[in-house]
């Protein structure tokens, strides 16, 4: 078939992104790629006729035999099988033809014997999508959870201000604010793992209930879990002429919730290095122009593209749930749209490759979280001031903190020197302070970043949690 350079390719997966990471890109293709697609349906056919060789020839396979079909795989080449298929009109009729040219006869009429097409293809797809996941994202997203859980505990202590609808809230500390997705992308990267793990082949035949390979033999369930141990597969539980799609719907959309945390991630820090807040960010080269026009502009584009990637790919779940329903025993409606999981999975593994780029280079401005932690005055200690009030038994405690609230933000001053002036709410003030601990008044509000409760308790509880359940997942998958 004609070869191409890549500028010529369709997809911006296969230019646009395979430049910017190239060892990325190899690893995709050995699973993903069309020719990956062939190779992983080769590999399922010849287990098949491993099985099938085994129950009907008259003894063990012949050394020449055994070695014919373990070197199947790659001997067949892409361009074979589609050329065959411009005869066939079907893929794999055609690869079955490829297939028995390169077996010896005694081999050959053994080929494909008692499966349907969708016995192969989806055979293959849960080797292919579990070998992508478990070699290729799983990688990458402990690599990120890591770093992640790494930059949490290094930045524990670090004050910064809490925001809530972009408003500033309350005090936290910077490793609490990336401890929240340490803990929901750690809790996303098990359940990736545990359902990759679980995905299902087939060997039921053309409706499912064993028609072909019960004229085979006499325990076709047998047959067909004896083929799929040595793909290291189980059975789906009960097929159409289709694997129960549910095994790999849920993989998908877990990769859609793990795309949206760390878009949701990539969205927090491309705010954090606005212009007026400026508390974070990303590396930029010395050769590296963030306008074409403004020289000066250094832009969070990585962040950004994390998000613009997440847009790109986030949608296709709907066509992964349309995918769930097929007609009777099955029809080719999924024909089309399942050969693009192939391009989801490489577009999420793509973004999470440059979510982990910009964890780990991400530089942190501690006195600029500082500074804007401490530009809303001690009107960040509202909460704290109104609810040692009203433990102390003030019931409008929250209306009367509210209200010295504007007539600080109206006429400038303290929020603690009003509250001072009114002798029933400084009482419950005192009160409440001995109530929690605090023995110096004036120290504590003169400090907001003393108000962060248990921020920097629990980054460091969470970074050490998923650092041990990254450490546990790394073993499983080795």
């Amino acid at each position: 078939m004609e070869s191409r350079g890549i500028f010529l390719n369709i997809s911006p997966l296969d230019h646009r992104y395979s430049l910017s990471d190239p060892a990325l890109f190899d690893s995709l293709a050995g699973v993903l790629s069309e020719e990956a697609a062939i190779r992983y349906c080769v590999r399922v056919e010849a287990a098949l006729l491993a099985a099938l060789a085994a129950r009907f020839l008259a003894g063990p396979l012949a050394p020449g035999d055994r070695e014919s079909i373990d070197a199947l795989e790659s001997a067949i080449s892409p361009e074979e099988v589609y050329s065959e298929e411009q005869k066939t009109q079907h893929n794999i009729r055609a690869l079955v033809n490829v297939i028995k040219r390169h077996l010896p006869g005694s081999l050959a009429p053994l080929v494909h014997l008692g499966a349907t097409s969708v016995d192969i293809l989806d055979t293959a797809a849960a080797l292919r999508y579990r070998d992508a996941v478990r070699g290729v994202v799983l990688p990458i997203l402990l690599d990120l959870e890591e770093d992640l859980a790494r930059r949490a505990r290094e930045e524990a202590e670090t004050p910064q201000i809490g925001r809530t609808h972009g408003q500033h809230a309350v005090a936290i500390t910077f490793g609490f604010a990336l401890a929240s997705y340490v803990s929901r992308l750690g809790k996303s990267i098990e359940r990736l793992h545990a359902k990759a793990s679980n995905l299902k082949g087939k060997l039921a035949g053309a409706v499912g209930a064993y028609n072909a390979t019960s004229l085979l033999v006499g325990d076709p369930a047998g047959l067909e879990r004896e083929f799929l141990a040595g793909l290291g597969l189980s059975p789906s539980e009960c097929s159409t002429q289709l694997a129960e799609p549910e095994y790999l719907l849920e993989l998908l959309l877990e990769i859609n919730t793990a795309f949206g945390i760390i878009a949701n991630l990539a969205d927090d820090l491309r705010h954090l290095q606005r212009s007026e807040i400026g508390e974070v960010r990303e590396e930029f080269t010395d050769t590296q122009v963030g306008s074409s026009t403004m020289p000066q502009k250094r832009n969070p584009w990585n962040s950004e593209h994390v998000k613009s990637l997440w847009k790109a790919f986030a949608p296709r779940a709907l066509t992964f749930f349309m995918d769930q329903i097929s007609e009777h025993q099955r029809d080719l409606t999924n024909s089309a749209s399942s050969r693009f999981v192939a391009d989801y999975i490489a577009g999420f593994a793509s973004a999470a490759a440059r979510m982990r780029s910009v964890v780990r280079s991400l530089s942190v401005d501690r006195p600029r979280m500082a500074k804007n932690l401490s530009s809303t005055g001690d009107l960040v200690f509202s909460e704290a001031l109104y609810v040692l009030i009203a433990a102390s038994g003030v019931p409008d405690a929250h209306e009367r903190v509210r209200r010295a609230t504007l007539r600080v933000e109206r006429e400038g001053g303290r929020l603690i020197d009003i509250l001072r002036a009114d002798d029933e709410l400084w009482k419950a003030l005192g009160a409440g302070l001995v109530r929690a601990g605090i023995a110096e008044t004036e120290q504590f509000f003169s400090d907001p970043s003393r108000y962060r409760g248990q921020a920097a308790e629990k980054a460091r509880e969470i970074a050490q949690r998923y650092e041990a359940v990254t450490a546990r997942i790394r073993s499983e998958l080795t």
